[in-house]
């Protein structure tokens, strides 16, 4: 339902753009109406800091600048979210999702704040929720395979374990923000919904240990 919530409201959002000339570029560039609605929605840092328009710390986390933004998004929450929402229940998946969506906002918020930054881009996407579903899973099925495309001389399917795979990816995000590559990428909202979702695993892993002895 997640991932068919996000996808409904992305094309429902790009929808004057589809029906433009300019379609094709809308879906993988610069859309016109998702940056009229990333301005009325989004998450603008000053904002919140100032307590306005915190409604904007939901409604930014089903917004996404373009397809591929979104797939790569949902590709995630697809492969990671289902084992994670087993263990959790359906809602208790969802609060934490949410959650953790609010962590990663608040963190960027932080970060812009504490270390400076553009306090009045608007900031979109499911990064910081789904983040916290990747930290959430590398607590709960550490050893679990996940198949990765290695590029090394050659394309590789390798199964690595998932405190390997979700450790490299989180030390990255700890890299790329350190030496701001890729700006307009909203690293520490991954860090901190990450964060939120190996605290919120740990609490229950916990608790299903105490259900056993």
């Amino acid at each position: 339902m997640l991932i068919i919530v996000n996808i409904v409201v992305f094309f429902v959002t790009l929808l004057p753009d589809l029906t433009a000339s300019n379609w094709l570029s809308a879906l993988f560039g610069y859309s016109e109406s998702i940056d009229h609605v990333a301005l009325t929605y989004g998450l603008i840092p000053s904002q919140v800091l100032g307590g306005m328009r915190l409604y904007t710390l939901l409604t930014s986390m089903f917004l996404h600048a373009d397809l591929i933004h979104l797939g790569g998004n949902m590709l995630f929450l697809y492969v990671f979210g289902d084992n994670v929402e087993d263990t959790f229940g359906h809602f208790r998946y969802a609060a934490f999702y949410l959650l953790a969506g609010i962590a990663g906002s608040l963190t960027h918020v932080g970060s812009l704040a504490f270390l400076g930054g553009d306090l009045a881009i608007p900031t979109i996407g499911a990064s910081g929720a789904i983040s916290g579903v990747l930290g959430a899973y590398l607590l709960l099925y550490p050893r679990a395979k996940i198949v990765t495309l290695v590029f090394f001389g050659w394309i590789w399917l390798i199964a690595l374990p998932a405190i390997v795979f979700l450790g490299v990816w989180f030390a990255l995000q700890l890299l790329y923000s350190y030496l701001g590559l890729a700006a307009g990428v909203a690293y520490w909202a991954h860090i901190g919904g990450f964060a939120a979702g190996m605290l919120f695993g740990a609490v229950w892993r916990g608790r299903r240990r105490k259900r056993v002895l």
